[in-house]
């Protein structure tokens, strides 16, 4: 995939391994900010070592966000390595700094994910915090649709989560 520009924040791109160090420091401040919308933790991410990074970037699909050298924004599409669920991939792991917020730039890390998945998965599926309306907003907006409610999720310290499960079937792959 090539650069995409997106007006007033960054060019959109798939991350590699040479991106792991820009990409940890993004992770890890999405985990610490907003631990309410990942599955992982920053405390099990955190003393992970870059080499971890590295081996996640060139294992899955995950696109970043850039302006100048700055990585403002990711995510990621997991597809499963077992073959009945292959046809299903996952968008995970989407957070965008503050500042880039409001600039475009989450449209166009799912549009890239999503632009990636066709012609690999036949359909996409995501979690989201359930009172993020701002994300479930940008992912209906992206032609996803709820399909469940998955109560208490996640529990943060002592505060329980629930999750709205969403798809976005696409045309099936060739071959």
């Amino acid at each position: 995939m090539t650069d995409r520009a997106v007006p007033g924040a960054a060019a959109v791109r798939r991350l590699g391994p040479d991106d792991a160090a820009a990409y940890r420091a993004l992770r890890l401040e999405g985990l610490r900010r907003h631990p309410e919308a990942f599955g992982a933790s920053w405390e099990d991410e955190a003393g992970r070592p870059l080499d971890w990074f590295s081996d996640r970037l060139a294992q899955n699909a995950t696109f970043g966000g850039f302006a100048d050298a700055t990585l403002l924004g990711a995510a990621g599409l997991r597809v499963p390595e077992a073959a009945k669920a292959r046809h299903k991939g996952v968008l995970w792991g989407m957070y965008v700094r503050p500042e880039a917020r409001g600039t475009g730039l989450a449209a166009s890390l799912v549009a890239a994910v999503i632009g990636h998945a066709r012609g690999v998965v036949e359909e996409v599926r995501l979690s989201v915090t359930a009172t993020n309306l701002t994300a479930v907003g940008l992912y209906a907006r992206a032609g996803f649709v709820e399909y469940g409610l998955e109560r208490r999720a996640l529990k943060v310290d002592s505060r329980y989560h629930d999750e709205l499960l969403m798809s976005l079937v696409l045309d099936r792959p060739a071959g």
